[in-house]
């Protein structure tokens, strides 16, 4: 056997051993680009995901993320928190599957990124119970799963130092009813209008999927961006939004609403217990 075929049965049985690490994670969501030219779903249905939704929004963020602290919420098999962590980054993901927790830590280690990336399993609305805020905050593909959106979107927002990037399942149209401003209850038929800030709410399993809730349209994206103290700043591709906080306009969570947040996400003190 020649020098040259011994090497190529080397690489054949690495490529065996890798694909077989890739199969015993799966199934896999997130089609990972490896070091040695491997993939991990290389036919998923949807193509190369999520590389094309990264290609959206990649330019609108810093190249040099070195000194940000940033936060990839449902970070899945973590794509994104990779993606960051190569522009310098030190990142957190969260995700609630420890299945895909255990893919996004073999891959930290195969991208020889262990030390930027670190990844916990844990629901969005634990959030609130950490101090820690974020120069980036990704919350993408999570909403239209959360049973409580509001409450989530509001804990999300108080955590972003400068920068959102916020991605939604949402109803077709991209109408905007502006006059929104303290109506009354006789102008309840404008809620009908297009445009009109309104969810729809899938009580059965959605696309197979149980945990498919909720599907705001455009303009109730933006007015739930707005009331969580956040301004869009852009929109690089479809259902995807740029936020920044915005300080002329903060959320009521974070002014004289605090104690309904406080109290819808158990962080109030219990003064004492209730008697009947």
């Amino acid at each position: 056997m020649s020098t040259l075929e011994a090497g190529q049965q080397t690489v054949s049985r690495d490529l065996s051993k890798r694909q077989r690490e890739i199969q015993s994670l799966g199934p896999w969501f997130h089609n990972l680009h490896l070091p040695d030219g491997s993939q991990t779903c290389p036919d998923h249905w949807l193509g190369d995901f999520p590389s094309f939704k990264w290609r959206q929004i990649a330019r609108h963020l810093p190249d040099d993320l070195h000194g940000w602290s940033c936060l990839d919420i449902g970070c899945n098999a973590g794509f994104y928190s990779f993606e960051l962590a190569a522009r310098g980054a030190s990142v957190l993901g969260i995700d609630v599957d420890d299945r895909y927790l255990r893919q996004a830590r073999w891959a930290a280690r195969e991208f020889d990124l262990s030390d930027r990336v670190h990844f916990e399993q844990m629901q969005v609305y634990d959030l609130v119970r950490e101090s820690a805020r974020f120069d980036l905050v990704l919350f993408m593909g999570v909403l239209y799963h959360l049973r409580y959106p509001m409450l989530g979107l509001d804990i999300v927002c108080q955590k972003v130092n400068r920068l959102m990037v916020f991605q939604t399942l949402t109803m077709p149209g991209e109408e905007v009813f502006e006059e929104t401003y303290d109506r009354g209850f006789d102008d309840r038929e404008l809620f009908n209008k297009p445009g009109w800030p309104k969810m729809a709410f899938l009580e059965h399993h959605f696309a197979g999927d149980p945990t498919n809730w909720w599907a705001p349209n455009h303009a109730a994206v933006e007015a739930m961006l707005r009331s969580a103290g956040m301004k869009v700043t852009g929109r690089p591709g479809h259902e995807i939004y740029l936020c920044a906080p915005d300080s002329q306009h903060p959320s009521s969570v974070a002014t004289w609403n605090a104690a309904e947040l406080q109290s819808a996400s158990g962080t109030t003190p219990v003064q004492g217990a209730l008697s009947i």
